[in-house]
């Protein structure tokens, strides 16, 4: 097989980890404004799983994944801040980051500084950039506030926690296990909630004197849309980010004014770094805190190319904690 054949990984209908297929590509010379990266490893989030099984909609067939690192194998001959042999990350792309190889836009890839490998690389760009434009954007913490951030112990959760200890920031995280409580407070949450045993309203009104807190982080979705508002102070900010139990529907405005004059945002990552220089400088953030060991990327689950349908089953059954990577090397 000529080199610009690589193994990747396409469906061709929506499904569970079973329409996962491992096939050969092509990977053509890179356009004008793209590069091609040979993959050393790719970051596993849960937007792959809604793509796989259409709750987001993408014509059919297409690959999967946002997020990798690797080495610049090829330039496309517009690309001026990037060159063959460079370590890159990328964390927003067009689908099919389960790949090989792959050409991807140059403006939606990243040096990896000095000390940060692949694998970090790749489990961090997609989640500690969303905790960048969360916690320095969509609403900019300046410290010493008290927040609420749903799923502390997941991937994105981790990140959060420590970021937040990095800012003076008390975060209270939910979790589903005692372990999980462990995992989110060894990060930096300063406190934890159980939700399978414990009522979330109640404890955040405990954690606070009641008060309550300026701003809910919740990727979690329908399942604690209603509690979450619920925890929030008066013209505070609700930041639903996510569904892992399922989109929020049918929602009445209404209830932002019963529960205090809530503001509501249902922001993405995309719109945060749409430009390249937003897109630096946003990572050039995380990558700081990780150099400066404010951010320990904690990578629990590794899997091959061809393991994929096993870690996607992983990651739906929240049996997971840290991140999950794909490993090519």
């Amino acid at each position: 097989m000529s080199s610009n054949v690589v193994k990747a990984i396409r469906i061709e209908q929506h499904g569970g980890p079973e329409v996962l297929k491992l096939v050969d590509v092509e990977v053509p010379a890179p356009a004008p404004n793209e590069v091609t990266i040979r993959q050393h490893a790719i970051g596993l989030n849960f937007i792959d799983i809604y793509f796989r099984t259409g709750l987001y909609p993408h014509p059919l067939p297409h690959g999967l994944g946002f997020e990798a690192a690797g080495v610049v194998e090829a330039v496309g001959a517009d690309v001026r801040h990037l060159k063959v042999g460079d370590r890159v990350a990328y964390g927003q792309s067009p689908l099919g980051a389960y790949a090989e190889a792959r050409n991807v836009p140059a403006a939606q890839v990243v040096k990896i500084p000095k000390g940060i490998s692949f694998e970090e690389a790749a489990a961090i760009m997609l989640k500690g950039l969303t905790v960048q434009y969360l916690f320095r954007q969509t609403y900019r913490l300046q410290g010493h506030e008290t927040i609420l951030f749903h799923a502390a112990a997941g991937g994105v959760g981790l990140i959060a926690c420590q970021w937040a200890k990095a800012l003076g920031v008390k975060l209270i995280g939910t979790v589903s296990s005692p372990e999980k409580a462990e995992l989110a407070k060894a990060h930096g949450a300063w406190e934890t909630i159980d939700y399978s045993r414990e009522n979330v309203v109640e404890r955040v009104l405990e954690l606070t004197d009641g008060k309550k807190v300026p701003v809910v982080y919740d990727g979690v979705g329908k399942d604690t849309w209603e509690a979450s508002l619920d925890c929030i102070e008066p013209r505070g900010l609700m930041v639903s980010f996510g569904n892992a139990s399922g989109p929020v529907k049918g929602v009445d405005l209404a209830i932002l004014n019963q529960k205090g004059s809530l503001y509501v945002t249902r922001p993405s990552l995309g719109v945060h770094v749409n430009t390249p220089e937003k897109l630096a400088a946003a990572a050039k953030e995380l990558f700081d805190l990780v150099t400066k060991k404010k951010i320990k990327v904690r990578i629990d689950q590794r899997y091959t190319l061809a393991e994929v349908g096993e870690a996607h089953a992983a990651l739906a059954s929240r049996k997971t904690t840290g991140a999950t990577v794909l490993t090519l090397d």
